[in-house]
Order: structure tokens, then C-alpha cells, then sequence
């Protein structure tokens, strides 16, 4: 088994699980609750809070646990809107967002202007998928109140330049929020949200080694939002709900070990790896294209299209071989449709039909990359013998 889907989630680090096992066990009170099972476990959380904050370098009060990722950006953009409706309900909103987000941030926008809650601005990317400034500028107006940017997209592994969008934003006017969906960048990129300049901030544990439904939203102390759920005064009376105790605790060790220099390690030969791997493909597979910047991308990420065969085909040949990895494309309705992110660089369609994401993880070794590229070449050229495709648009 060799898995390279590292974006989609990875393992649980057993370091973290040995945190989280208590609190799965023995130490199952109710952080509500005022005796001292439930004290136990209100100060787990707390703990946690803390081992997060201290890696965005925020103040512990700014951390929001949530149900993960897609939920905290559901919660920055929703709660956003809310607050304005509730103190300026004649004014419409507006927000500026990009055309590569991932879906809980684009299908959120898309919900708010079917019902003309806000109006949305959606900003084009270039042939690497990086946005570009100006068009920010032009598109900044007196009603926007929040710019939602992927930090590193989940797709091509593509990265935008927070710090400078940041300025761009507060300098037209500081009181426009500006949100970052960090999810894929969590472990890879400077995550200090005073130095990126950023008012809310998304991360999710499944993508730092940490168990999957749990994720935290950083909210700059003085920025207000509504609810988007009720039903309790749990954090802070914006996500109601008894808390996932060992999720959190989970969470907080792992984004702990993101700072450990045996990570910061293992980050570097994960870059070394996808190097090769991306200079080895093009070696023996012809008709190929990288998608994203070369340079301006996740260490862990390699996304290619390969011409005339379609991404799923190959999916499940390399499954048959004991590799996992995913593909921009989806089955929907009967029709396969190629991925927004790939069609939104502005390649032709049957290009972003060939697409393949590679991710790699900690445990990605370079035997397991050259046992890709053995079979991956054959399996490339056994479908193009057999049936070449030859994808017209529907």
C-alpha cells in the first residue's frame, strides 16, 4: 500500500492518539459539567486551546473549536454576513473570494447570492493559479466586508501571498476582514497570524496528523460574528454543543509536533521527494503537464494532467497496483466533469479531464516513488493503446 493522498487526510500520528486515548477511556466527563470529571475534561480543552494559540502565536480566546475545516469557513463567512445584517441590514455585503477555493468556501458564496444576501466578486487566477493584485484592487469597494483567500489550495498545491494580499486589503480599509482557509497549508507554511496580517484563519486536524472532525477557527480579538448553530453557550456561544474532548486533545498535540525540528526535517525531504518525482514523470511519460507553480507550491503536492486518458481510468489502475492518490475529476449525474481549479487556469478541457494529485506525507518514502513511476508509465501507455481518449466538451 502506497498512499499518496495526503491532502485528503492523513494518519494519526501515534504520539497524538496516546494523547486522545484517556479522554476515549477514563476521562470522559463533560467539559459543562461543574464537578471534577467534568473539570478534567474543560481543562483538556483548554489545553489544547493553548497549544494551538500558541502556534498561530494568537491569544487563547481568539481559538474556536469546530466540527472541522468546512465548518469553520462556514462559520467565518456565514457569521460575518450575519453580524453586518444584524447592524446594517439596508447595506448589501460584498465579498471578494477567489475562483479556486475549496467547495465550503465557494458553495457558502454561492448560497449567499441565490439569496441575495451578499454580492460576491469571484477573482480569476493566472495559468499557475496565483490571483492577481490588481485585479484585487479594482474589485475592493465601499461595501466589501470580507476577502476570503485559500492559503494554499487543495488541489494544485498552489500558494498565495497572504502577507502581501493582506496589505493590499488594509490599505484600501483596515475595517475589511480578511479570512485565510489554511487548511492544507497547516504544517507547511508560516501559520503566525500577526506576521501574515489575516482577521480569521481556518485549520483542520485531519491534515496535521490528528484525528478527522475537529478544526478551529481563529478570530482576531475585536472582530465580531453570529452563530450559525444554537443550542448551547459552548465556545464562546458561537459553536454550540458538548466538545469533542479527545478530538481537541488530539488536535492540540498534533499542531504541538509541527514545531518539533524532526518535523521541520521530514518537511524538507518531502520537497526533495517531489522534485524528483516531478522531474522523473516528465523523463517517462509524454503528453504530460504540471498543474500549479513550480515553485510557488506545497512541498507535498504534485498535480499533472496526462493527456488522452481520463484521471479516473487511472485512478483505478494505480489502485489495482496498491497506490492511492485522487483526481480533480467526479462523477456526477452520470457525466464526468473536470475540476473548477484545473479549468480556472485557463487549460483546455480534455486537459483538466487527465488530471492526478499526488500528496505526499511524513512516511512517503523514495522506494515508494520509484515504484510509482515503474508502473505508472505502463499503465499510462496500456490505456492509451487501448482506447485513446479523445474528450470532446458535452
Amino acid at each position: 500500500m502506497i498512499y499518496l493522498d495526503n491532502s485528503a487526510t492523513t494518519y494519526i500520528d501515534p504520539r497524538v492518539l496516546k494523547t486522545m486515548m484517556p479522554y476515549l477511556k477514563e476521562k470522559y466527563g463533560n467539559p459543562s459539567s461543574f464537578h471534577n470529571k467534568g473539570k478534567e475534561a474543560r481543562d483538556a480543552v483548554e489545553m489544547a486551546r493553548k497549544q494551538v494559540a500558541g502556534v498561530l502565536n494568537c491569544a487563547v480566546n481568539e481559538i474556536i473549536f469546530t466540527g472541522g475545516g468546512t465548518e469553520a469557513n462556514n462559520l467565518a463567512i456565514q457569521g460575518i454576513i450575519k453580524q453586518v445584517q444584524s447592524s446594517k441590514s439596508k447595506v448589501k455585503s460584498h465579498i471578494i473570494t477567489t475562483k479556486i477555493e475549496h467547495p465550503s468556501v465557494l458553495e457558502v458564496c454561492k448560497y449567499l447570492e441565490k439569496e441575495k444576501l451578499a454580492e460576491i466578486t469571484y477573482l480569476n487566477v493566472d495559468k499557475y493559479g496565483i490571483i492577481d493584485l490588481k485585479e484585487l484592487v479594482k474589485s475592493l469597494r465601499s461595501e466589501t466586508v470580507l476577502v476570503s483567500i485559500i492559503y494554499a489550495n487543495n488541489e494544485i498545491g498552489v500558494i498565495q501571498d497572504i502577507k502581501k494580499i493582506s496589505r493590499v486589503v488594509k490599505k484600501y480599509n483596515n475595517n475589511i476582514l480578511l479570512h485565510i482557509d489554511a487548511c492544507q497549508a497547516s504544517g507547511y507554511l508560516m501559520m503566525d497570524v500577526k506576521k501574515l496580517g489575516v482577521d480569521m484563519m481556518t485549520i483542520n486536524s485531519s491534515k496535521v496528523y490528528g484525528p478527522k472532525g475537529i478544526g478551529a477557527l481563529f478570530i482576531k480579538r475585536g472582530v465580531k460574528i453570529k452563530p450559525i448553530m444554537f443550542g448551547g453557550h459552548q465556545e464562546d456561544s458561537l459553536r454550540p454543543g458538548t466538545e469533542n474532548v479527545a478530538g481537541i486533545v488530539g488536535f492540540g498535540s498534533a499542531i504541538e509536533l509541527l514545531c518539533e525540528a524532526d518535523y521541520k526535517n521530514e518537511i524538507l525531504k518531502v520537497g526533495e521527494l517531489r522534485d524528483y518525482f516531478i522531474g522523473e514523470l516528465f523523463k517517462r511519460i509524454p503528453k504530460i503537464r504540471l498543474n500549479g507553480h513550480m515553485v510557488k507550491r506545497l512541498s507535498s503536492n504534485v498535480n499533472v494532467s496526462i493527456l488522452d486518458i481520463e484521471g479516473e481510468a487511472l485512478i483505478l489502475r494505480l489502485n489495482e497496483k496498491g497506490v492511492y492518490c485522487s483526481t480533480g475529476s467526479a462523477c456526477a449525474s452520470g457525466s464526468l466533469e473536470p475540476s473548477y481549479v484545473i479549468m480556472a487556469l485557463g487549460v483546455p478541457y480534455e486537459v483538466a479531464h487527465g488530471s492526478l494529485r499526488f500528496t505526499f506525507g511524513k512516511k512517503t518514502t523514495k522506494k515508494e516513488i520509484d515504484y510509482v513511476l515503474k508502473v505508472l508509465p505502463k499503465i499510462v501507455a496500456d490505456l492509451r493503446a487501448i482506447s485513446p481518449v479523445k474528450i470532446k466538451k458535452s
